[in-house]
């Protein structure tokens, strides 16, 4: 081998080498600025190139190099939307395979009170906004074909975690949510209802009121029961967390705090006044967990018409079969809060 020919084939070799160690550098150095933790980029819907290089920008540091390997691996022209999670080390082509790999939300949800809250907390998790949630769950055509008002559709949420990805359209999301419905209904859970004669919304909208009248998961099938004797003997149910929902609703404030029902709210005009209005108010006045949903379609065997907090076994209540056994524990109760000086 001549001399010309080995000195083209080291010069060739050399810039092969250099070629090979910009490349490198280019692909698997660290490009991410300092990162102290794991966090998550989002990438709105409809997205373009452009956009992603200014939301990722102040995480990276030399741009450039990004550019370069998002140019060699196509993705200037495969930009997805979605969350993406980014970690302290990132090269180039580490970004770009992050960016491919849309993480998807364990979204949750339980104890909101109104449509508006839920749809805020659900917001905070997905791309769409409340705005849309609202839209989309008080569809008039989609109320009708399944069975809901705009009042009692918040029945259809049963509180737990589901995973989506974080850019699902709120129409996708709704559908999710009725299917998940539609599941957690099972025959058995229908059967138990249409004993009761009530409808799988009734059985929400009470056990929503049972939620809201006992923390204590023990207690609730016996307070279920209390409910359910009173409308099976045609009375007022005359519960005092739908009161509650009354003056909330009344204000449009559902952030103060009410601890003590007045007598002059028990004259509140409005359908969520169960000391005035016979049966079942519109809709739940929150979204009832599992165990008070279950404690309406299996209660307790009693034949208690009332009950009222206890102030010997706090969290818990006093139940009575007649008015005056419950004047003896309301009286107590009363005067309970009248010396802790509770006024609202």
């Amino acid at each position: 081998m001549n001399t010309k020919l080995k000195t083209i084939l080291i010069a060739a070799a050399g810039l092969f080498l250099v070629f090979a160690i910009v490349v490198y550098a280019k692909y698997f150095t660290n490009n991410t600025k300092d990162i102290s933790k794991e966090f998550y980029v989002e990438i709105p819907t409809g997205s373009n190139y452009d956009k992603v290089l200014e939301i990722i920008s102040p995480y990276v540091t030399n741009t450039n190099d990004f550019k370069f390997i998002a140019r060699l691996r196509s993705y200037d022209k495969n930009v997805k939307p979605g969350r993406f999670l980014f970690k302290k080390g990132l090269s180039s082509f580490g970004l770009v395979s992050t960016l491919r790999r849309n993480v998807p939300v364990n979204l949750a949800f339980n104890n909101q009170e109104r449509l508006e809250n839920l749809c805020v907390r659900i917001s905070s998790q997905i791309e769409p906004d409340t705005t849309k949630l609202l839209s989309v769950f008080r569809d008039s055509l989609f109320l009708k074909q399944n069975g809901f008002t705009k009042d009692n559709v918040i029945a259809m949420f049963i509180p737990n975690s589901y995973e989506f990805y974080w850019n699902v359209s709120a129409e996708k999301f709704r559908d999710k949510m009725l299917k998940e419905y539609q599941k957690f209904w099972t025959l058995e859970r229908l059967m138990k209802a249409k004993k009761l004669g009530l409808s799988p919304v009734e059985v929400m909208t009470l056990a929503s009121i049972v939620h809201k009248e006992t923390v204590k998961k023990d207690e609730r099938p016996k307070v279920a029961k209390v409910y359910l004797n009173r409308l099976e003997q045609g009375m007022p149910l005359q519960a005092d967390p739908t009161i509650i929902y009354a003056v909330k609703l009344r204000d449009n404030d559902f952030d103060q705090i009410i601890k003590r029902v007045l007598y002059a709210d028990l004259t509140i005009s409005s359908p969520y006044n169960t000391y005035v209005n016979i049966g079942l108010p519109p809709g739940p006045i929150a979204m009832p967990d599992i165990t008070a949903i279950d404690a309406v379609l299996t209660p307790d065997n009693n034949d208690y018409i009332y009950f009222c907090a206890s102030v010997e076994r706090f969290g818990y209540h006093e139940f009575a079969s007649t008015y005056p056994q419950h004047q003896v524990n309301a009286k107590k109760y009363a005067d309970w809060l009248n010396g802790t000086g509770t006024k609202r």
